[in-house]
């Protein structure tokens, strides 16, 4: 959940820093206080489109942060992270936001820079946003299958899993069919291409290790007056009269006529003798080795010329000679299907037609899938429009099948169009007057219904988005009286599985608040500040009050409002 946000030289907003709760927060105060401006700061934060405009005047930058805590270590949040390298440790996330006059973004998640498009990457797992202006994703009909694939995540996420296996394969075939099916004088290019390549690796007769090897060889003859010398010295200070081994012999002489009478002695002259013999084995070593050495010049630019034409064939071919051998083999390949073009086609088309075959398999048990769960979607959201008094609004999830063209597999006698999702199209649809058609979800015009409508399908899919923070910026315009209590009463029942932030004017929301927060604007010295208190039981009377009666406050209205207050506690505990 977002548990801090500091705003700073933002809009109206000069300097605040405003602490959040888990549940539902609520912010309220007159119009034109800056409560929409917090949200702007949020939707910014999140990678949200920003303009100048929202720099304070006469300030150079304006600067957002905020810090998330992740309670769960299975959120998409980690998975994020790790594809953009930014370390996300003790569930913590920090998302900053510099905003220049030069119209310049500076965007910093979890101290490390990233560009505005990774902002938005880790904003849009974190915060869903829902203005009376924008519908965002479930108001975005590309969006629905993903909804519908949440609705009933286990059964199609794995059926879903097992499709993309063979439609990945599937598409990699079909990418090499095109390549193969390019005209005949690119492949002939191709392949006099490849078999000059193939040659000159033939004539190379490179052989695994060969430059390790010859690396070796080279460094022994370039120092070969080093390692004689040292070699040499070696052994005239081991071998020879009054030289060390002789030395060690003498010891060991010495130790034996006392060995029989004392047993350390004993041990000490069978450790002794063990080196000698060691040690004399060695002198042999070393005198064979002095005896084998030799100094080649004519050897050495062998090698040299030898290292020269591998490190030109590494340039072209391969970091290695493994590599270099390894890519000889693959253009053998190559060299060898362009021969058999015809059969190698054939080949290709054959595996297409049996892997389409099974990934349509495989769409087919995507599809059935969504249509039960497209049965019991609509089911569940009849359900929730109904307690929000929309109970002769139909809901209908469109699940239709996507048109192919000739060749491509076909569903009930039709070509469908296989894509990363099958071949459904998802779309949501709604009437919510009796003998009105089903229109598209983005098509209801009436501001009242569209924001019960967005919060039932939020109170649906709140627990599947994986969001840690759902923001509603004045989502009950247009409705009163009961349904104004239904909208409070989902708004919390969202918040129940969510952290909840809501701007609203409505006294029936604000009465169902875990916490309220009052947003105020004062004017000092001809500049203008705004200020954020979150309220107690008794201010909180007096706040909801005021939105029910305006500026005059009178010992009913609080009486109501404590009666408010009290039913929607009442509720939670119910």
């Amino acid at each position: 959940m977002l548990t801090e946000l500091s705003i700073k030289d933002f809009a109206i907003i000069d300097q605040i820093r405003i602490h959040f709760k888990e549940g539902l927060t609520v912010l309220t105060g007159e119009t034109g206080a800056g409560k929409s401006i917090v949200i702007d700061a949020v939707q910014l934060l999140s990678g949200g489109r920003g303009s100048v405009e929202f720099i304070r005047h006469g300030q150079k930058k304006a600067e957002l942060e905020g810090l998330f805590i992740i309670d769960s270590p299975d959120h998409p949040i980690y998975a994020i992270g790790a594809q953009f390298g930014v370390d996300i440790d003790d569930g913590m996330v920090v998302l900053e936001r510099t905003m220049t006059t030069s119209g310049k973004s500076i965007c910093r998640v979890n101290g490390k820079l990233v560009t505005l498009a990774i902002l938005r990457e880790f904003g849009k797992s974190l915060i869903d946003i829902h203005t009376q202006h924008e519908t965002q994703s479930l108001m975005d009909a590309d969006k629905h299958i993903e909804l519908l694939d949440l609705y009933d995540a286990e059964a199609i996420g794995k059926a879903r899993e097992a499709y993309m296996l063979q439609f990945k394969e599937l598409q990699k075939l079909k990418k090499r069919y095109k390549e193969w099916n390019t005209n005949e004088q690119e492949m002939a290019q191709r392949l006099d291409l490849l078999k000059f390549q193939y040659n000159e690796l033939k004539e190379a007769e490179l052989q695994p290790g060969e430059d390790e090897q010859l690396t070796e060889e080279r460094t022994k003859l370039m120092n070969y007056e080093r390692i004689y010398q040292s070699l040499h010295d070696a052994y005239n200070a081991l071998y020879g009269e009054q030289k060390g081994l002789d030395w060690v012999g003498h010891a060991l002489a010495s130790l034996e006529s006392a060995s029989s009478y004392d047993d350390d002695i004993q041990k000490h002259h069978q450790m002794i003798s063990e080196q000698y013999y060691l040690m004399e084995d060695l002198t042999f070593q070393l005198s064979s080795q002095l005896d084998s050495l030799s100094y080649n010049p004519e050897r050495l630019n062998e090698i040299e010329m030898r290292l020269n034409e591998i490190s030109r064939l590494k340039k072209k071919y391969g970091q290695s000679v493994e590599e270099i051998l390894e890519y000889a083999a693959s253009i053998e390949d190559q060299i060898d299907q362009i021969q058999n073009r015809d059969s190698h086609i054939h080949q290709l088309e054959q595996q297409i037609e049996d892997l389409g075959e099974d990934a349509m398999l495989e769409a087919k048990q995507l599809h059935d899938l969504r249509v039960q769960a497209a049965v019991q979607l609509t089911d569940a959201i009849h359900e929730e429009l109904k307690d929000l008094y929309l109970e002769k609004a139909r809901f209908h999830v469109d699940v239709q099948l996507k048109n192919g063209n000739s060749g491509d597999p076909e569903m009930n006698g039709k070509p469908v169009q296989l894509t990363a999702d099958g071949f459904d199209a998802i779309t949501f649809h709604i009437s919510t007057n009796p003998g009105e058609p089903l229109k598209e979800l983005h098509k209801v015009a009436s501001g009242g219904e569209l924001s019960r409508i967005m919060l039932a399908l939020k109170r649906i899919f709140s627990r599947h988005q994986g969001v840690t923070s759902v923001i509603f910026d004045e989502v009950d315009t247009g409705v009163s009286g009961r349904v104004a209590q239904a909208i409070g009463e989902k708004i919390y029942g969202i918040s129940v599985g969510s952290q909840v932030l809501c701007i609203t004017h409505l006294p029936q929301v604000a009465s169902m608040a875990d916490t309220h927060l009052l947003i105020e604007k004062h004017v000092e010295n001809n500049s203008t500040h705004t200020s954020v208190t979150e309220l107690g039981q008794d201010t909180a009377v007096e706040e909801i009050s005021r939105m029910m009666t305006g500026t005059v406050l009178t010992e009913k209205t609080k009486e109501h409002a404590r009666e408010l207050i009290t039913l929607a506690g009442q509720y939670k505990q119910s």
